[in-house]
């Protein structure tokens, strides 16, 4: 008899990222402690994925209203019955809590999400509890992301974090070009933390050559053929610039 899979908090990242993928938003897995954070112009949501319904869980989400009034709780579909007494009194709770709760039936082939509450209107609620510093700290995470390389509750598993993901942008920047400044670094679109980041050599991937010129090393050559998808998207970016010229 073959041992039925154990749940994981990523099951349920990949249905919801599709639902509100096909509602417009633009999706992003793990960000600044976030499971899931989805924009779509002004608008900012954020999900926690969660196997069970606790306190410390109400808790965190409370503490996501400091970012944005649109927080959801996203859990397996439970097994009490919507009509249950017991049911009622979690929407109700959610519902006085400013809370939108998501479920996913798990057991269904299709995954199936279903939205049984949404928070309050983001555009009559206006932001009250919103710590402004924050929230624009979670939105550059997500802007300086070329695309989804996280699923959301993940644990013990690394983190493709917008600065890494800039590193890895200037590695293959060196890679492709050789030797390079970072000026010129940044006329290719490496932004305004390329100084930074290769004075400061977190990864230990580049080398100065001489006063304000650098080279990728071996160790970043060989860290940086571990992320294909990302190396790739940069090479594609090099490619585009130089058809364009």
């Amino acid at each position: 008899m073959q041992e039925k899979k154990k749940r994981q908090e990523i099951d349920l990242y990949k249905p919801i990222q599709r639902y509100f993928i096909k509602e417009g938003y633009e999706v992003y897995g793990e960000v600044k402690d976030c499971d899931l954070a989805a924009v779509k112009e002004d608008l900012l949501l954020i999900v926690e994925l969660k196997l069970n319904l606790t306190v410390d869980l109400l808790i965190q989400a409370t503490k996501r209203q400091k970012l944005t009034d649109q927080v959801y709780i996203a859990i397996p579909k439970p097994k009490v019955t919507k009509k249950s007494r017991r049911w009622r009194d979690i929407c109700q709770l959610f519902q006085r809590l400013d809370l939108g709760l998501i479920v996913v039936s798990l057991e269904s082939q299709r995954k199936k999400v279903d939205i049984v509450c949404h928070p309050p209107n983001s555009e009559f609620s206006g932001y009250k509890r919103v710590n402004k510093r924050k929230r624009e700290n979670l939105l550059n995470e997500v802007n300086g992301r070329s695309a989804d390389y996280n699923v959301g509750g993940s644990t013990r598993t690394k983190i493709m974090t917008a600065y890494k993901e800039n590193c890895i942008q200037i590695a293959v920047y060196l890679h492709q070009f050789g030797e390079l400044s970072p000026k010129k670094l940044k006329e290719l679109g490496t932004g305004e933390k390329t100084s930074s980041i290769l004075m400061k050599n977190y990864y230990r991937w580049f080398d100065r050559v001489r006063r304000g010129v650098y080279i990728l090393n071996e160790t970043g050559t060989h860290e940086i053929a571990k992320y294909p998808e990302i190396v790739q998207y940069y090479i594609s970016t090099i490619q585009k610039k130089e058809q364009s010229k």
